[in-house]
């Protein structure tokens, strides 16, 4: 029994048996291939499974499968990967290195690391600056808002990364898996444009404290002596200066090793600690004992600093007034009495002090915003002063100034970077011991605390530090202190330094984790310009990525402003975020059955305020950078869906338009569309080859060009078989229809049914294509063009067959004749034009289809001409007004012409092809005849006939040009037909007939036909039938052709009627480059089946391309708007 199963396994799964080869993400449920039969086999043994035996290959035991989870690792190949490959470059090891299971637990894995990324440059260079431009209030505002935007996407991430297991790869894999590879592409592109540019505001964060509060000596370009826009632009310059070099040096950190960058970031993250207990530590010593920081005001106007060291125009020396400093400022001497500036002499000089206290209740003057205009001076309020509106100011460079103009959206847009980084703990969700358990607590508890801490930043800020030194941005006024230095606890140095390396830190945070990003982007291999990038050292740090991140980068160092790169990356973040909730959202409300979150605590309209929250700080932020960054994301977007791999990650974008689709179904089925919605939804039958290719590929250009109406299109195909023995033909054949459908740019479905018969499996593709209310009303079918042939008979019954069933199911039918003729989708056709013989109305189909033809490429110069039938009764002129009246209606633009067809006798030559035919059909009706017995009796009843008729009527008939001769063995599909002149008899009343259904004689097999250069008149028949009006006529006919007393009166009409169409057709419609034409019906009597293939054949007689059209019986073309 063993070795038994052991075979089985061996014969049928193989040791390295892939499956489908499609590309699958790591999985523990997907059996590895490495394992080889016997393994497997003892797996089984003893267990008494023999009744599973065959499915082992497939369907794993349980108790391996619970083994492969309990060893399951999908860890990124991140920092810690790269330390050990480092590491161990020295020599590989023969046996593989046991996998280290993650230790991080919830405080060092997530709570830490997303304080450190959420602490950061703005809390200590603009927090207080914004305090006192927008006042307490207006600033507890914008942090709430911002907190509240976190918090939800907080709670939104922890139930994305609680519904599975999440690898690394943070938000960009929780978006992509969750929304697809398009929103997924666009999304991580911005996020690591965010994290980017992130770095840069840190790094510009950096230089701005060593340079203005700690070594202004370092400075390159001076700011001594120079005012205004010099000062400014010489800061910035420093700024890219000393920018790019520190960029430099932290881009090389990065690429040596990033191990060194994981050992400082505890060093950096006490630093952040430390600062912000030194803060409140500042604040509870000034309840007790307010620090002394005097600030000197001339009236109102604060004065910059530096320059003077006493506050006070005179100070009084050796019983003496002597003049300061200040005096000397504002004055052009240093004696009494000298000039001096006329606001200095109008307002005294008063000293305050900078941090009055918790205690001194200064929190009821800040609690209100004081936005100020470039240029501005810092004023104190509640104190008056003399000044001259209309005098210019003097001395500005004294005062401290606004450095740029303020408003509540700057403030939103520099704040909101200083509550990022809240994806820092999912990032590493690959590193921790219990993902699903730490990423919400350590993520939530992150930013619970980092919101306290900002809101009673604000308040404490407000509450003790005076307004003029809150707006003071550089601390100008305070001796070139950092303004919450100035409050901080045992020194300013601590917050400087602290601050410093904190913000050194970050940047060489963001320009290790956003490198990675972009590598994770690359080598999911949907941006394919971006593959390049997945690459990198041995070890797989991301070289090619640092070197773009480090340019990019770049970018930021060279706007060099703080102010001006802060909005930059909200936007991308806010973006991010936006989506988060977005995904959230969606996974909620499809309620998929894989979406289990163990995080309880969401809601999707949560997820939706978030998603709000996040569109409406991108526009209060900067509508202009808002744009930009959705520009951005747009254009990706629609990239990877034009261009991008096409993955398969069961995203919630497919979830949605799965449910569209099924609401969109819903809303068809509720009754038949508007004759003005109509439009052609196609279902294509084509036929495929021994090898499964399409043999008429022509068919999908046709197809392609009649797309115009934007309609359904099924391209369907039928395979000879059982579904167990031949599917694999099948999908041979899906794939040629899919491929071909590619190549002609066909948008639409391919469907291949298996049946026992080529017969059946058109019918079921009629039957059952499409779904619901989408389904085909239209059918395009390809002549078949080999029908005379006796081996053909099949196709010839299935062609007819598929004519019957399109009309029962009342279906459209569009045959294209000769459709090897027709243009491909590249040609053009410069001029010519297309002919529409509108005999009967079928609807308007004939109107619609040039119409839609018209709208392509291909036949866009042709011109559309209309001729209709007119009879002998019928007034042609009025005919012509009121058609050329409809198709105005119809806002078609057409030539129109009424051919009159006049009666006219049934000419010999229609006998003689009507006698023919039946002949053939007759023969063939035999019983099974070889092929040649077959050819010799058509041969012999054939010459007996022509005889019979050149004997009974010599003086009558002339023999015409006949076709050129074929070898003998031919059969009679190329055997030569002598022609015969045409007779008119003036006293017999025709036998005329429209297309209607006749009921032939019993036919037999296909036959073979000729082709034959005939002569016509130009008079045509009557449409209606009018047979036998007068026998006695017909009757005299046959008394001079005893053969033709036999024949089927029905047949010899329509024989006439086809005869004398094709001759008016031919005369007028030569040169078209395309013909539509009505056409006729299918007999009733199946044994008159190739009698109407004879029909159509010389109804279409001479003609290059033909399409002929039956409406589905419903109007498809209306006059009304």
């Amino acid at each position: 029994m063993l070795n038994n199963m052991t075979d089985t396994e061996e014969g049928e799964g193989g040791p390295n048996s892939q499956g489908d080869g499609n590309p699958k993400e790591s999985s523990p449920f997907i059996n590895s291939s490495s394992t080889s039969d016997v393994e497997k086999s003892q797996q089984y043994d003893g267990k008494n499974m023999a009744l599973f035996e065959e499915e082992m290959d497939t369907s794993p035991m349980v108790s391996s499968l619970l083994s492969s989870l309990a060893n399951y690792s999908n860890l990124p190949q991140g920092s810690k990967e790269h330390e050990e490959a480092e590491n161990n470059e020295e020599g590989a090891r023969p046996s593989k290195k046991p996998i280290k299971a993650p230790q991080l637990g919830t405080l060092m894995g997530v709570y830490l690391p997303c304080i450190q990324n959420i602490f950061g440059v703005i809390l200590f260079l603009r927090m207080t600056w914004m305090v006192g431009i927008g006042g307490v209030l207006g600033s507890f505002f914008i942090v709430f808002m911002c907190c509240s935007t976190t918090m939800l996407t907080a709670i939104s991430m922890s139930a994305i990364a609680t519904n599975g297991v999440v690898p690394a790869g943070g938000s960009y894999y929780m978006i992509s898996r969750s929304l697809g590879p398009e929103f997924g592409g666009a999304v991580g592109i911005c996020f690591y444009l965010g994290t980017t540019f992130a770095g840069a505001m840190y790094i510009l964060g950096s230089i701005e404290l060593l340079l203005i509060y700690i070594l202004p000596q370092a400075a390159i370009f001076k700011l001594e002596g120079l005012e205004g826009p010099e000062a400014e632009a010489a800061l910035l310059n420093n700024m890219r200066v000393y920018g790019t070099i520190v960029l430099s040096l932290m881009a090389l950190v990065v690429f040596v090793g990033v191990k060194y960058v994981n050992k400082l970031a505890l060093v950096f993250l006490a630093c952040v600690i430390l600062s912000i207990v030194a803060v409140y530590a500042g604040v509870i010593k000034t309840a007790i004992d307010p620090p002394d920081f005097p600030i000197c005001v001339l009236g109102n106007r604060t004065l910059i600093s530096k320059g003077f060291d006493v506050c006070a125009k005179v100070i009084e020396k050796d019983n003496g007034t002597v003049t300061t400093k200040l005096w000397r400022i504002f004055c052009d001497s240093p004696f009494l009495n000298a000039t001096c500036d006329e606001f200095f002499v109008n307002n005294n000089v008063t000293e305050i002090q900078g941090i009055p206290g918790v205690a001194s209740g200064i929190l009821a003057e800040n609690l209100f915003g004081y936005y100020l205009d470039k240029g501005d001076v810092l004023e104190k309020r509640g104190v008056p002063s003399v000044a001259d509106p209309d005098a210019p100011m003097t001395n500005s460079n004294r005062y401290v100034l606004a450095d740029i103009t303020s408003f509540f959206t700057l403030l939103v847009g520099i704040y909101f970077p200083s509550v990022t980084g809240i994806m820092a703990g999912s990032n590493r969700s690959g590193d921790l011991r219990d993902a699903q358990k730490s990423i919400p607590i350590g993520t939530i508890a992150a930013i619970t605390t980092t919101s306290i801490v900002y809101m009673s930043a604000v308040v404490l800020f407000g509450a003790c530090i005076e307004g003029a030194v809150l707006r003071d941005k550089f601390g100008e006024g305070v001796n070139g202190n950092l303004v919450i230095g100035t409050l901080a606890w045992p020194s300013p140095w601590v917050i400087v330094i602290g601050s410093f390396f904190s913000t050194c830190g970050a940047g060489l945070q963001s320009l290790t984790g956003a490198p990675r990003l972009l590598q994770a982007i690359s080598r999911d291999g949907i941006i394919p310009f971006l593959r390049v990038f997945g690459h990198g050292k041995a070890n797989g740090e991301p070289t090619w990525a640092l070197l773009l991140t480090a340019s990019i980068c770049e970018i930021g160092i060279i706007i060099a402003s703080l102010d001006a790169v802060a909005p930059i990356l909200s936007m991308f973040f806010l973006m991010c975020y936006m989506f988060v909730n977005l995904a959230c959202a969606l996974q909620t409300l499809l309620r998929t059955p894989n979406w289990r979150p163990r995080f309880k605590f969401y809601h999707w309209a949560l997820s939706f305020l978030g998603m709000s929250l996040c569109l409406s700080l991108m526009f209060i932020c900067s509508w202009y950078y808002a744009i930009v960054a959705m520009v951005i994301a747009s254009c990706i977007y629609k990239y990877i869906e034009f261009c991008g791999a096409e993955k398969e990650w069961g995203d919630g974008i497919r979830g949605i338009s799965l449910s569209a689709a099924r609401f969109a179904l819903m809303r068809l089925e509720e009754g038949p569309p508007h004759t003005k919605n109509w439009r052609p939804q196609i279902l294509v039958l084509v036929s495929v080859d021994a090898e499964q290719n399409v043999e008429q590929p022509r068919m999908l250009s046709l197809t392609n060009q009649l797309k115009a109406g934007k309609g359904l299109t099924i391209v369907g195909t039928s395979v000879e078989g059982t579904f167990l023995n031949n599917s694999a033909e099948a999908q041979r054949a899906d794939q040629a229809l899919r491929k071909l459908m590619e190549t002609e740019k066909v948008k639409g479905f391919s469907q291949v049914v298996i049946s026992s018969n080529l017969r059946d499996g058109t019918s079921h593709l009629i039957q059952v294509g499409g779904l619901g209310g989408l389904k085909h009303n239209t059918v395009l079918v390809s002549w078949p063009r080999t029908w005379k042939q006796p081996e053909e008979n099949l196709r010839l019954r299935n062609f007819v067959e598929v004519v019957r069933e399109t009309t029962a199911a009342s279906l459209a039918l569009i045959v294209p004749k000769n459709i090897a003729a027709y243009p491909s989708n590249g040609e053009r056709f410069t001029e010519g034009h297309i002919d529409v013989w509108w005999i009967v109305h079928d609807g308007g189909m004939l109107m619609l289809l040039p119409f839609l033809l018209r709208q392509h490429k291909v036949w866009r110069k042709c011109k559309m001409r209309i001729f209709t039938v007119a009879q002998l009764d019928d007034n042609s002129i009025q005919m012509k007004k009121d058609l050329i009246t409809f198709l105005y209606h119809l806002r078609i633009d057409a030539e129109v012409e009424v051919v009159e067809m006049h009666d006219s006798d049934i000419s010999a030559y229609t006998y003689e092809k009507t006698l023919v035919m039946e002949q053939r059909s007759q023969i063939l009706k035999q019983m099974h005849l070889t092929k040649n017995e077959r050819e010799r009796e058509i041969q012999s009843i054939t010459d007996s006939s022509r005889g019979s008729i050149r004997r009974k009527n010599p003086s009558n008939l002339r023999p015409q040009q006949s076709t050129s001769e074929e070898p003998a063995g031919a059969s009679l599909a190329e055997k030569p037909e002598e022609e015969v002149q045409l007779i008119h008899n003036k006293n017999a009343t025709p036998t005329s007939t429209g297309p209607t259904s006749p009921t032939g004689p019993p036919g037999g097999a296909g036959t073979p036909g000729q082709e034959v250069q005939m002569t016509w008149t130009e008079e045509a028949e009557k449409g209606k039938s009018q047979a036998a009006a007068n026998p006695d006529s017909i009757k005299d006919i046959f008394n001079m052709k005893p053969e033709w007393e036999s024949l089927n009166q029905s047949n010899v009409r329509r024989m006439h009627t086809a005869l004398r169409l094709n001759d008016v057709i031919m005369k007028k419609s030569k040169e078209a480059k395309l013909v539509l034409l009505n056409m006729p019906g299918p007999p009733k009597n199946r044994m008159g089946d190739e009698n109407y293939m004879e029909f159509l054949e010389v109804l279409t007689e001479g003609l290059n391309r033909v399409l002929l059209v039956r409406g589905g019986g419903r109007e498809v073309i209306t006059i009304y708007s």
